[in-house]
């Protein structure tokens, strides 16, 4: 797949600006600042409806709106579709696909699929648990749209089952509550569990090729791995003992069900009423799982240098990029490839060889405040990027 237009209005720093594209490599060139970032951003707000740069919608809007367009051509195989997503202040963001009647944002997810490198990917290492459990969930929307779904029944049951506990520490939880309490027990349980199943398929399924990656970007002296630890694994009871089936480890958990998972959940609910009532807060769950990335022996956060860092990154978002590819020969579509500012940050070995990796890819779009930070392997069509829009004469 490879996006052939894209047009925002009063996104971020743009009023009004059009990009044509074509498929194989793109640069972007132009000075920090001046809005390369927020080109990839829209582009990859389109095929997540999230931006890697902030947890909001508000600063997407031009300061002054009350809402802003992504308008965009994207050509799969030989079949085009024209997207156009609307972002609102005051109310839910709405979409069209081949400018029919307006569906929701959501309804869009899939046909869109990108991979987006930038900066910000150190927070997959250094950053906390919740960081790498978007990467998860962000990558199995993008494999599976109706997981979107599945993502937010449990934070709408989360929600409601944390209020309740909150009640519970503020003194104000009758009897009837605690039986309501079971009822979103049950609720949270099944969304919980079919959360955490798709997650336990995709780190499997990303394992082989995050090592492959990471061996692919550097000597290959180390192993790199990605272990998922639920909280069904350390649930203990209200006495202190553990759950009988808390400690059963990631294998044990990957060969249940869906429905044998829903069953764990609500035992080690049970187990942990006590001190989820005294705290106000669901203790166990997808939301406070975590995806442990390895680096040989250790642990990559903590131990890793600047440079093992940067390549455990670039080693995940390649890793998604493979699982995607091999989705695509299944009836997929090949993902956009997107480098924001990634090549200043890298030493030029490591440069040399993600561009050699990526060169391949049906559309590459790169931006580069100095145009002699892109490797050789990586030649292509260049585009200058001025204030407020694109330098038209090197936009043929």
């Amino acid at each position: 797949m490879y996006l052939e237009k894209l047009s925002l209005t009063d996104f971020r720093s743009y009023a009004q600006v059009d990009l044509s594209l074509e498929p194989g490599v793109t640069v972007l060139v132009g000075a920090n600042g001046i809005g390369k970032t927020n080109l990839m951003e829209a582009i990859g707000y389109l095929a997540n409806l999230s931006s890697h740069r902030v947890s909001s919608d508000a600063p997407l809007l031009r300061f002054g709106t009350d809402r802003a367009l992504i308008r965009a051509k994207i050509v799969r195989g030989e079949q085009p579709t024209v997207l156009e997503l609307e972002i609102n202040s005051t109310r839910a963001n709405r979409a069209r696909i081949n400018r029919s009647n307006p569906v929701r944002a959501r309804d869009i997810l899939g046909i869109c699929q990108t991979v987006l490198f930038a900066p910000e990917d150190l927070a997959l290492v250094k950053g906390d648990p919740s960081s790498r459990r978007r990467f998860l969930d962000e990558l199995l929307v993008s494999l599976v749209p109706r997981h979107a779904g599945t993502r937010s029944d449990y934070d709408r049951v989360l929600k409601q089952r944390n209020a309740l506990l909150k009640s519970a520490r503020a003194g104000k939880f009758s009897s009837g509550q605690e039986a309501t309490l079971d009822v979103w027990d049950q609720h949270m349980a099944r969304a919980g569990a079919e959360l955490l199943h798709a997650r336990l398929d995709l780190v499997e399924r990303l394992q082989p090729h995050l090592n492959d990656a990471y061996r692919q970007l550097t000597d290959g002296s180390k192993e790199a791995g990605a272990i998922y630890r639920s909280t069904l694994q350390d649930v203990v009871d209200d006495d202190g003992g553990a759950f009988e089936a808390g400690d059963k480890g990631q294998e044990d958990l990957r060969a249940l069900s869906v429905d044998e998972l829903t069953d764990r959940y609500v035992k080690a609910f049970a187990a942990s009423r006590r001190r989820e009532l005294d705290r106000g807060i669901s203790l166990v769950g997808p939301h406070r799982d975590e995806l442990e990335l390895v680096l040989g022996p250790a642990p990559a956060k903590g131990y890793a240098s600047h440079g093992e860092t940067w390549s455990m990154c670039l080693s995940l978002r390649l890793a998604s990029y493979y699982v995607m590819l091999a989705d695509a020969r299944t009836g997929g579509s090949a993902p956009i490839l997107i480098l924001d500012d990634v090549f200043a940050e890298l030493d030029v070995q490591r440069r040399r060889k993600l561009a050699a990796i990526v060169a391949g890819a049906e559309q590459v779009l790169v931006t580069a405040a100095v145009e002699d930070d892109i490797p050789l392997e990586l030649a292509g069509r260049r585009v200058k990027v001025i204030p407020g829009g694109i330098d038209e004469p090197d936009n043929r």
